[in-house]
């Protein structure tokens, strides 16, 4: 049976995950708990339920079984893939977005903490009895609607969390890159052609902070043997790295491509496609030098 892994498509606007379902079975085969507190009141003993359900969202590297038609196989997220789905949902502000068994919208539920699990021993969830591995993806959540609380998490109808999102495989990705990728060159071509038969005006001023971060992404990728960005990517990092004028067209698709990816830069992560091939665009500089030169030739409003 064949094995899929998912993972975010960092350009997709719908990729993520939406909400987060609690059910009856849920497919990572992990359940939650139901933590309680107990608080004295002033002249009385009473129970005072905190409604908190704690359980595992996502769990790296574990294959989950799935049956499209006639089609059975199984999918897995990796490390990274969970700790970006984690930060996503979180920047989206899907906190309050939850379902029950997939299907009838909830109000009232609250995802109160998340957290990457990255310690064995310590962990908060160790506390209450659940081991997962590192780089599990773990959330607590607010019950504030008393019928769900009452009959369907004290009655046990639902067990754990199961995920809402929009996810891409490698082969889907691998075509949607290379139409882009042909897309991109093509306008490549275009631009080059008009350039030399129109004598269209093209600028080069982009000084020396571009031009390193170039040559440094050209260096780092060639560190992870080349696999970040798409053929458009590592033109475009050799031409600024030479100090080549571009046209304007060119400089709008640097300015668009800077201010989408920005998020997926980390100076820390230095093996991180996302960081790689921000560099290779010009980076925070490059960022800087195609808003100004195209709010300069009019072409970008405040």
């Amino acid at each position: 049976m064949k094995v899929i892994e998912l993972f975010i498509d960092e350009e997709a606007l719908m990729s993520g995950i939406d909400a987060i379902s609690i059910v009856e079975q849920p497919a990572i085969e992990e359940n939650f708990v139901a933590l309680k507190d107990e608080i004295k009141v002033e002249l009385a003993d009473v129970d005072k339920e905190k409604r908190i359900l704690m359980g595992a969202a996502l769990i790296p590297n574990k294959k989950i079984y799935r049956r499209d038609r006639e089609d059975e196989y199984y999918i897995y997220f990796s490390e990274d893939t969970v700790r970006k789905a984690s930060e996503l949902f979180l920047m989206k502000g899907n906190q309050n977005k939850s379902t029950l068994e997939h299907q009838a919208e909830l109000s009232g539920l609250s995802v109160v903490e998340s957290w990457i699990v990255e310690d064995e021993t310590h962990d908060k969830s160790r506390k209450y009895g659940l081991k997962m591995p590192i780089g599990t993806w773990m959330v607590s959540m607010k019950v504030n609607n008393d019928e769900v609380w009452n009959d369907y998490v004290k009655t046990g109808k639902v067990k754990g969390f199961s995920i809402e999102g929009y996810f891409t495989d490698k082969v889907a990705m691998s075509m949607i890159e290379k139409e882009i990728d042909a897309a991109e060159v093509l306008l490549e071509i275009v631009d080059s052609i008009e350039a030399g038969k129109l004598n269209l005006k093209t600028y080069g001023d982009y000084g020396s902070g571009v031009r390193n971060n170039a040559k440094r992404g050209i260096e780092l990728n060639k560190k992870v043997n080349n696999r970040c960005a798409t053929s458009v990517g590592k033109i475009r990092a050799q031409q600024l790295s030479r100090g080549e004028k571009l046209s304007v067209s060119t400089i709008k698709r640097m300015y668009s491509y800077l201010s989408r990816a920005a998020e997926y830069y980390d100076p820390s992560d230095t093996k991180a496609c996302g960081t790689i091939s921000y560099l290779l665009w010009g980076g925070k500089a490059g960022l800087a030098w195609s808003r100004g030169k195209l709010k300069e030739l009019g072409e970008l409003k405040d």
